[in-house]
C-alpha cells in the first residue's frame, strides 16, 4: 500500500464521520501561516481523542505539546460543564498561536495554555493540586517522553487515560540500536508502561494521512 491510498482511505472516512467546523480548520490554516510545523494530529485521529475523553466521562484533561491547538480543540470539546484542560507548550510563538485559536473556537474559559518546558510547568501543576487528571495526552518531544510519563503517573487516579503518540516512528521503534533520540525515548518510554505495575497498556499501528506511525493507550489500574 501507497501513502497516496492510505491518504485517500483518510479523506473517505473524513468526509463521511469527522466534522470539521471552521474553528479546527482555521487552527489548521492558522497555525501553517504561523510557520508551525504540520504535525497535528489527522482529523480522524482528532476525533478518536474527542471519543475517548467523552466514553472516559473525562472531566479534567492534561495535554503535553500543544503546538497550535488542533488536538486540544478536539479534546476541550469532549468536556462535560464544569471540565478543564491545561495544555503545556515549550514555544512561546506556539502557544500564542493555540491560545488565539482556542478562543476563536470559544475555548478560552475551558482551556489553559501555559508556555514553557513542561518538565518545568509539571510541577506547578503538582504544586497546585490541579490533578488529578482523568486524561493525560503525551504530544511533545520525544526524548523526554519517559520523564512525561513519570508525572502523568503522579497526576492520575485509578481509571486515568495516559495517550502517547508517535510511537511508532515508521517502523523504526523496532531498532533497539537506533541512534535517533526520538527512538530512544518511545522506546524507554513503552517500556516502562509495560513493566509499571500501576498500568495496563496497549498500542496501536496507524496508517493515514499523517504516514504509518501509532499510539500507546494506558490505563492507571492502581
Amino acid at each position: 500500500m501507497s501513502q497516496q491510498t492510505w491518504t485517500a482511505v483518510d479523506d473517505y472516512f473524513n468526509d463521511l464521520l469527522v466534522e470539521q467546523d471552521a474553528a479546527l480548520l482555521a487552527a489548521v490554516e492558522d497555525s501553517a501561516a504561523a510557520g508551525l510545523p504540520p504535525h497535528q494530529v489527522a482529523p480522524n485521529q482528532g476525533k478518536l481523542l474527542n471519543l475517548l475523553a467523552r466514553v472516559h466521562g473525562a472531566r479534567r484533561i492534561l495535554e503535553i505539546g500543544t503546538l497550535g491547538g488542533y488536538s486540544t480543540i478536539w479534546l476541550a470539546r469532549a468536556l462535560p460543564e464544569g471540565g478543564r484542560l491545561i495544555t503545556l507548550e515549550a514555544d512561546e510563538r506556539c502557544a500564542a498561536v493555540a491560545g488565539a485559536n482556542l478562543a476563536r473556537a470559544g475555548l478560552a474559559d475551558v482551556a489553559e495554555v501555559r508556555a514553557g518546558r513542561a518538565l518545568d510547568t509539571l510541577p506547578l501543576l503538582e504544586q497546585e493540586q490541579a490533578g488529578p487528571f482523568d486524561l493525560v495526552f503525551i504530544d511533545a518531544d520525544k526524548p523526554a517522553n519517559p520523564d512525561y510519563l513519570d508525572w502523568a503517573l503522579r497526576l492520575t487516579r485509578p481509571g486515568s487515560l495516559i495517550i502517547g503518540d508517535n510511537v511508532v516512528r515508521d517502523g523504526a521503534v523496532t531498532d533497539p540500536a537506533s541512534d535517533d533520540p526520538r527512538v530512544q525515548g518511545v522506546r524507554r518510554f513503552t517500556e516502562l508502561v509495560a513493566a509499571h505495575p500501576r498500568l495496563t497498556a496497549t498500542a496501536v499501528q496507524t496508517v493515514g494521512e499523517k504516514g504509518y506511525d501509532g499510539f500507546v493507550l494506558a490505563l492507571v489500574t492502581a
